[in-house]
Parts: C-alpha cells; sequence; structure tokens
C-alpha cells in the first residue's frame, strides 16, 4: 500500500508544504507570509493557528482530501542535541519546541503543526534529522577551552540524505560508508560521516569553519574578543557581523554567489580573491574531515544551492580530487528527504525514535 505524506516546512516568512505518495511528490506550495502578517504575532508559537489555517485552507482549494493522508512530518526545530533520525512527535518534543530550548525559529513550529494536524486526522507525526543533530565523537567535542565545548549545527537533514542517495546509487549501505559531505547554501556545513552518523561537523552557524553567502565562519579569536569590548558595537551588532553580515557580505556587500562570480567575471580582482577564499576555506574543511576519518574516504559529496555554481565545484574537485572522488548532488531536497524519513519508518525499514 502506498504512503501519502504532508509535509510541512516553516520559514520566518513562509511555509512549504508538500504531499507525496510515496516518493512522487503530488504537489507543493510556498505560502508566503507578508511582514505584516507576521508583526500581528508578539511570538512564533502565536502564529501556529495562523499557519494552520492556510495549510488547510489551501489542502481545501486543491480539492485534496485530507483525510487521504497517512502520516504528517514536520521540519524538526531547535530542541535540545539529538542523535538523527526520524522522531515521533510526542508530549516532551512538542514543549520542547513550544520552548525553543536552543532558540525560538519558525522552524519550531515545523512538528507542532504536524502533531495538532496529525491528532485531528488520527496518523503520526514526525520530525526528522532537525538542525540540532549532534552525533559528535567525544573527542570532537574538545575546543581547547573547557567553558567552550565544540556543538553541532548543522544541515543533517540534507548531508543525511546524500549520503543515503549516493550509497543507494552505489549499491551500498549508507551505514557501511565513510564520507565527506559539504552542503552549500546560506549557511556552510562540511560534515565527517561514518557508520551512518556525523561524527564531527563544522558548525554551520556558531562561528567554526569556513565563511559563508551570510556567515563569517571562524574568525581571529582575538581580534573577536578585542572587538567585543571596544565599546564600538552591542552583542547585537557584533553577532549580526557574525551571522548576516558576515562571509561574502562583509567583503563584497552580496550573499548571492551567482553575483559575486559575475562581478569576478566582470574584473573585480576583490570579488575573484573572496570566491576563491570560499574555495580555499572549503577544501580546507574538507582537508580536515578526512584526517577525522583517517583517510578512509569513500566519497566527497557536494551539494546545497551553491554547488550549482561550477567554477565553485571545479575549483573544490582540484584541491580535494586527491582525497577521494567528488559527487556533486545540485541544491537540496528537504521536502523530499522529511517525506523519505517518514517512510522508512511507514515500511518498517527503521524504527521511529523517542524523545525524551
Amino acid at each position: 500500500m502506498s504512503i501519502k505524506s504532508l509535509i510541512i516546512n516553516p520559514g520566518s516568512t513562509s511555509t512549504k508544504i508538500a504531499v507525496f505518495e510515496d516518493e512522487t511528490m503530488l504537489f507543493d506550495k510556498t505560502l508566503r507570509h507578508s511582514n505584516e502578517e507576521i508583526a500581528q504575532f508578539d511570538s512564533i508559537i502565536a502564529q501556529k493557528d495562523f499557519r494552520k489555517d492556510i495549510i488547510l485552507n489551501f489542502l481545501k482549494e486543491q480539492n485534496f482530501d485530507i483525510n487521504s493522508i497517512n502520516v504528517c512530518v514536520g521540519r524538526g526545530g531547535l530542541v535540545k542535541p539529538i542523535s538523527g533520525g526520524t522522531y515521533v512527535v510526542n508530549d516532551a518534543l512538542e514543549a520542547d519546541l513550544k520552548k525553543g530550548v536552543q532558540g525560538q525559529h519558525a522552524s519550531n513550529l515545523g512538528g507542532i503543526l504536524a502533531r495538532e494536524i496529525g491528532d485531528s486526522l488520527g496518523v503520526p507525526a514526525y520530525i526528522v534529522d532537525p538542525v540540532v543533530v549532534d552525533e559528535l565523537d567525544p573527542i570532537a567535542r574538545i575546543s581547547g577551552c573547557e567553558e567552550l565545548p565544540r556543538t553541532a549545527i548543522s544541515h543533517p537533514l540534507n548531508q543525511k540524505a546524500m549520503g543515503r542517495r549516493y550509497a543507494k546509487e552505489v549499491g551500498k549501505k549508507y551505514e557501511d560508508l565513510d564520507l565527506i559531505i559539504v552542503h552549500m547554501g546560506g549557511g556552510v556545513s562540511c560534515g565527517a560521516h561514518h557508520n551512518g552518523r556525523i561524527i564531527d561537523v563544522f558548525n554551520a552557524l556558531d562561528g567554526d569553519g569556513a565563511f559563508s553567502p551570510e556567515r563569517a565562519g571562524a574568525v581571529p579569536v582575538g581580534p573577536l574578543v578585542r572587538m567585543c569590548f571596544s565599546g564600538k558595537y552591542t552583542q547585537a551588532e557584533v553577532m549580526k557581523k557574525l551571522v548576516g553580515e558576515g562571509g561574502l557580505n562583509s567583503y563584497l556587500h552580496c550573499n548571492n554567489m551567482q553575483e559575486c562570480e559575475k562581478m569576478m567575471n566582470d574584473g573585480d580582482k576583490k570579488a575573484e580573491l573572496v570566491v576563491n577564499a570560499f574555495i580555499y576555506q572549503i577544501a580546507k574543511n574538507i582537508g580536515s574531515m578526512a584526517t577525522v576519518l583517517k583517510g578512509h574516504v569513500d566519497q566527497i559529496i557536494l551539494t546545497g544551492g551553491i554547488s550549482y555554481e561550477s567554477y565553485i565545484t571545479d575549483g573544490l574537485k582540484e584541491r580535494v580530487g586527491f582525497i577521494a572522488p567528488v559527487t556533486i548532488y545540485k541544491g537540496e531536497d528537504e521536502l523530499l528527504a522529511l517525506a523519505q524519513g517518514a517512510l522508512r519508518v511507514m515500511n518498517g525499514e527503521e524504527a521511529a525514535k523517542i524523545y525524551e
């Protein structure tokens, strides 16, 4: 019997939804929310009923029989650090999504909406591989300052989906491969995958690894401390320099890699230097992860929106091709990855995990 899934992926000013029958998308829609609509709510959680009504009204407009849904899947939010997998949205998980134990973000609504709609239909609700998946080996947590352990916030949903995709294409199990997977989008994360776990990864949000279009990545610590205590900036202003105004934005006032490449091709030498530095830093990250895997790397996988840019992927191949072959999966398909996570549970390929 085929499985129909309703997928819910909330963003700050939009809610992406899709309906899948097994792995085939029947339809999808990005439901946009104006700043005025969002501004009427004093918190993200307060938006729940507003977004739920929009989702249900859209499905009704499509003349879609919502009672044919077998499972609801939401984008996981900022809950406690957990291992990867598909999690039942139970009371504990829902409570931590509402609380935002690692911060308030629109993605927290994904599991909440999935459960509320799922309960009304009498079907299960899940989240899959949220950004807080933390499978670091104990040795990877050591930073050099005991009060500042390394943690993982990255792109596990897309990284693990691409790892499974590659494994399927070569006739192996994801759990049997050693992979280095790099997600390149608004944020960049580079992870070492061993036995189905991301045993080390550069934190994509909180000052680790290569810079991205909008994030500074790892910066010199001493100068950063002096900047923080210079009296020139508030904490919020420093954080904005690191996340939002960092990376390509800091140097080129542009957060679009295509436009930065155009600047470079038009003769802008600074743009050429910064774009090449982007390649250089990611290559260094890949080299670091190769040492984590002790040189045994079955494949390097490049994915995310920037993987469409051949100048970037060719540059990375040139620098890291000696480590292992390189596969490119352009873009990301988070909606499909969420559906696949639920399917693995519904079809009995893996057990759903319980959040505690």
